[in-house]
């Protein structure tokens, strides 16, 4: 990856829905090598794909929790069984396993308090492995889908 791949990369950070034209005018590579090297960066992994990014509270998920999740063990079936398990709940949008106690942080959002106490209840709590779960509130996000530092 060279200087060229991480402009292309950071203007599609910045909107995914560029033209081809307007993406390499805005890099200065004419059409033909910028769509060569975007193919590439596709097809290395580097580019993973496209999405629009929504706002959460405006589509009424305006609950937003982190759960802390300690395992009772940490063998490998129950990881493996926990996470397939976790990902498969719609209102997860960050899972991630952690060196130490807890075991695993989620990012989980809910249209309010019943609806994440339900979800809590019937869905995280029933999670295999789970011995205990710890959660917090989200006040505010003050840093939120910054692109990746290139």
């Amino acid at each position: 990856m060279d200087n060229m791949d991480r402009k292309i990369l950071a203007e599609l950070q910045q909107d995914g829905r560029l033209s081809l034209t307007d993406l390499a005018e805005r890099v200065n590579l004419s059409l033909s090598p910028c769509h060569r090297r975007l193919r590439a960066l596709e097809q290395s992994g580097a580019i993973t794909g496209y999405r629009a990014q929504l706002d959460a509270e405006a589509l009424g998920l305006t609950f937003d929790a982190l759960v802390f999740v300690t395992m009772r063990d940490a063998d490998r079936d129950t990881v493996e069984s926990f996470e397939q398990a976790v990902a498969t709940v719609p209102n997860v949008l960050r899972a991630q396993r952690l060196f130490g106690d807890p075991d695993y942080l989620l990012q989980v959002v809910a249209r309010d308090l019943r609806a994440f106490q339900k979800l809590y209840d019937e869905r995280i709590s029933t999670l295999p492995g789970v011995q205990r779960l710890s959660s917090t509130l989200v006040m505010k996000s003050v840093v939120e889908n910054r692109p990746l530092p290139l």
